[in-house]
C-alpha cells in the first residue's frame, strides 16, 4: 500500500496541482535522474550536425566562387577581338563597316539575351547557363575558323573571300551568346553566395575584374604563342585553341557552379516583403486559402504535427505514402510556388521603379562609347601613323602593338573594378536590410550604421565615367597622333573608367533591389548597351569611311602620301576625332542621367534609398 501511495498518480491527477508546462515532463518521465542523460547527449550531435553542415556549405561556396572565376576569366575572349580586327582588314579585305559588323554582332548577341538568360539563372540556377555557353563558344569559334580559312582561300585566288562574311558574323553571333551565358552563370553565383555580407561589392567586382582580365591574358596568349610575321597572329589557330578551352570551362562550370542556401535567401526575402506590407492579403501567403493551390501546402506545413496526431484519418493515404515522403513533397513545392512569386514580384517592382529606367538608360550612354572604344582599338592605332611606303619605311616610326593596349585596358579595367568593389564597401552607407529597399517619400532617411565618413556608390559612378570622357576626350584631341608613345594614357583612362563603371552598375542594383532576382534585374539594365555599341561603332565607321573617301580623292591630286593596295586604310585624326567627340558628349549625358534618379524628383534621395 505505501510503495502504491508513493508511486507518481497519472498525468491527469496531477494536472489540476501542477503548472501545465510541466505536464509533459511528468507524465514522460517517472524520476528525475532519468532526464539528465538525453539532455546532456542530445546538444553535442546538434552541433556536430551544424558544425558539418556548415563546413560543408562553406566548402561549396568556395568551388563555386573558383569555378566561377575561371568562368570569368575565360568568358570575355571577344574583348581580344582587337587583336585581330587588323588582319581582318588586310588579309580578308574587309571594310572598316564590315569588320564593326562582326563587333557588333557578337555585342549585340552579348547584351540582348541577357534577360532571358538572368530570368533563367535566376529560376534554373547557373549550371545550364554554363552548357549552353560550353555549346555556342564551341559552335561560334570553330565556325569562325572554318570561314576565316575559306574566306582566305578565296581572297588569293579570285578575291572573293567576302561571300563567307555571313558565315563570320553568324559564328560571332554564338560567340556573343557564349560570352553573356558564361558571364551571367559566374556573376550571379557569386552575387547569390556572397551578396548579403558587408562585402557585397567585393562578391560581385571579383567575376567582373576577372571578365575584364579575360581580354588581357588571351590577347598575350594569341600574340605570343600564335603571332605570325609582320605582328598579326594566326587568327584561324587562336580561333580553335579559344574553342577547345571555353568548351572545357564550360563543361566544368556546369558541375561547379552552384547556389548555396537559396532557401534561405528566399525565405528572407519573404519576410521582408511582408513587413512592407506589399504580401498582405495575398492569397499566396496566408494559410487556409486554396488559390492557385498554395494555401494547402503552406497549412500542411505550418502545421507539421497534425498529420502525426490524426493516425487513421486518411488510411489509404498512410498505407501507400510515406509521411516523410509527403512532406518532402510538399516542401519543395512550397519552396518553388515561393520562390517563383517572390522572384515575379520583385521583377514587377523592378520593372514599374522609374527610375530604373533613367538609371539604365545612363548605363547606355556610358557603356556604349566604352565598348566602341575597345572593338575598334586596333584600327584606330592604325591611324596614328602615316602608310608606310618603301620610300619612308625605314623612316617611319614603329606602330605600337594593339595587343599590348588590349592588355592596359585589361589591366586597368581588372585594377578600377576591384578597388570600386573594395572602397565602396568600406566608404558607402550600408542599407538597412540585404534586401531590395522599398522606401518611399514619406519614409525618412534611415541612418546609416556606419558612424564615420561616407561616400554614396552614385558618387563612385559619376567620378568613373567622368575618367572614360576624359580619355576619350585626350584621343579626339589628337594628343596621340603620330605619337603612339602617348596612347597608353587613353587605353588607361578608358579601360579604368569603362572597367569602373561595369562594376559598380551591378553593385547599385543589388543594393537598391535585392539579390535574389539579380540576374533578372542586372540582365534587364545589361540590354541597353547592345544598342549603344552598335550605334557608336556605326558612327565610327562612317566617320572613317568619309575620311578614307576624302584622303583618296586628295591622293589623286598628290596632296598626301599614297596608300597603295589599302585603298580601305586610312590615316590621320579626320579618321576618328569627330567620333570620339560625340561619345565623350554621350558619357556627360548619361552623368546627367543617373544624377537625375539619385538627387532627381522621386530620386532615391528623396525616397530614403540608401546607395
Amino acid at each position: 500500500m505505501a510503495r502504491t501511495r508513493n508511486r507518481p498518480p497519472p498525468a491527469g491527477d496531477i494536472s489540476d496541482n501542477q503548472p501545465p508546462e510541466q505536464t509533459p515532463l511528468l507524465a514522460s518521465h517517472s524520476t528525475p535522474p532519468i532526464q539528465t542523460p538525453p539532455t546532456t547527449t542530445s546538444t553535442p550531435a546538434s552541433s556536430i550536425r551544424s558544425s558539418s553542415s556548415t563546413t560543408s556549405n562553406s566548402r561549396r561556396r568556395l568551388i563555386s566562387l573558383l569555378a566561377a572565376l575561371l568562368s570569368a576569366l575565360c568568358a570575355g575572349s571577344v574583348t581580344a577581338f582587337s587583336l585581330y580586327a587588323p588582319t581582318l582588314q588586310s588579309r580578308l579585305r574587309y571594310s572598316q563597316y564590315r569588320v564593326n559588323g562582326l563587333a557588333s554582332a557578337a555585342s549585340v548577341a552579348m547584351y540582348v539575351p541577357v534577360s532571358l538568360l538572368g530570368y533563367l539563372c535566376d529560376r534554373a540556377g547557373p549550371a545550364p547557363l554554363a552548357l549552353l555557353a560550353a555549346a555556342a563558344f564551341g559552335v561560334g569559334y570553330a565556325g569562325a575558323a572554318g570561314a576565316y580559312y575559306r574566306a582566305g582561300l578565296l581572297v588569293e585566288d579570285n578575291g572573293e573571300g567576302e561571300r563567307w562574311y555571313v558565315v563570320m558574323v553568324l559564328a560571332f553571333v554564338a560567340i556573343g551568346v557564349g560570352t553573356c551565358a558564361m558571364y551571367m552563370s559566374a556573376v550571379a553565383t557569386c552575387a547569390k553566395n556572397f551578396g548579403r555580407g558587408n562585402h557585397r561589392g567585393l562578391a560581385v567586382a571579383m567575376p567582373i575584374a576577372a571578365f575584364g582580365l579575360s581580354g588581357m591574358w588571351l590577347s598575350q596568349v594569341g600574340s605570343r604563342l600564335f603571332g605570325a610575321p609582320g605582328d598579326e597572329i594566326d587568327v584561324m589557330r587562336f580561333f580553335l585553341f579559344l574553342a577547345a578551352l571555353l568548351v572545357a570551362v564550360g563543361i566544368l562550370g556546369a558541375f561547379s557552379l552552384r547556389i548555396v542556401d537559396e532557401e534561405d535567401l528566399i525565405e528572407e526575402a519573404v519576410e521582408e516583403l511582408e513587413r512592407s506590407g506589399i504580401l498582405d492579403g495575398s492569397a499566396i501567403f496566408t494559410p487556409g486559402r486554396v488559390e492557385n493551390g498554395y494555401g494547402t501546402i503552406d497549412q500542411r506545413l505550418e502545421s507539421p504535427t497534425d498529420d502525426d496526431d490524426d493516425e487513421g484519418a486518411n488510411p489509404i493515404n498512410d498505407a501507400t505514402t510515406p509521411a516523410a515522403g509527403r512532406k518532402d513533397t510538399a516542401d519543395q513545392s512550397s519552396a518553388q510556388l515561393k520562390k517563383r512569386f517572390v522572384l515575379n514580384a520583385e521583377t514587377r517592382r523592378f520593372l514599374t521603379d522609374h527610375t530604373m529606367w533613367c538609371f539604365a538608360l545612363g548605363f547606355f550612354f556610358m557603356i556604349g562609347p566604352g565598348e566602341a572604344f575597345i572593338n575598334n582599338l586596333g584600327t584606330v592605332i592604325k591611324t596614328l601613323y602615316p602608310p608606310t611606303t618603301p620610300d619612308n619605311s625605314l623612316d617611319s616610326p614603329r606602330p605600337t602593338s594593339p595587343a599590348t593596349h588590349v592588355s592596359i585596358v585589361g589591366l586597368t579595367s581588372t585594377a578600377a573594378r576591384l578597388l570600386t568593389g573594395t572602397l565602396t564597401d568600406l566608404l558607402a552607407p550600408s542599407p538597412p536590410n540585404q534586401h531590395i529597399q522599398l522606401s518611399t517619400p514619406t519614409t525618412p532617411t534611415p541612418t546609416p550604421t556606419r558612424r564615420r565618413f561616407t561616400l554614396s556608390r552614385v558618387t563612385f559612378l559619376l567620378t568613373s565615367a567622368l575618367l572614360l570622357s576624359l580619355g576619350l576626350s585626350l584621343l579626339a584631341s589628337g594628343l596621340a597622333q603620330d605619337h603612339g608613345d602617348r596612347f597608353w594614357l587613353v587605353s588607361a583612362l578608358v579601360g579604368a573608367g569603362y572597367g569602373a563603371v561595369f562594376s559598380l552598375t551591378p553593385i547599385i542594383i543589388t543594393v537598391i533591389w535585392g539579390v535574389e532576382n539579380f540576374a533578372t534585374n542586372w540582365g534587364i539594365v545589361a540590354m541597353f548597351p547592345a544598342l549603344g555599341a552598335t550605334v557608336w561603332g556605326v558612327v565610327y565607321s562612317a566617320v572613317y569611311t568619309r575620311a578614307v573617301g576624302e584622303q583618296q580623292q586628295q591622293q589623286q591630286h598628290g596632296n598626301i602620301l599614297g596608300n597603295e593596295g589599302h585603298s580601305n586604310l586610312c590615316y590621320g585624326r579626320e579618321c576618328y576625332a569627330p567620333a570620339f567627340w560625340a561619345m565623350a558628349g554621350s558619357v556627360w549625358i548619361a552623368c546627367g542621367l543617373v544624377l537625375w534618379a539619385w538627387k532627381g524628383r522621386g530620386g532615391w534621395a528623396q525616397r530614403g534609398v540608401v546607395v
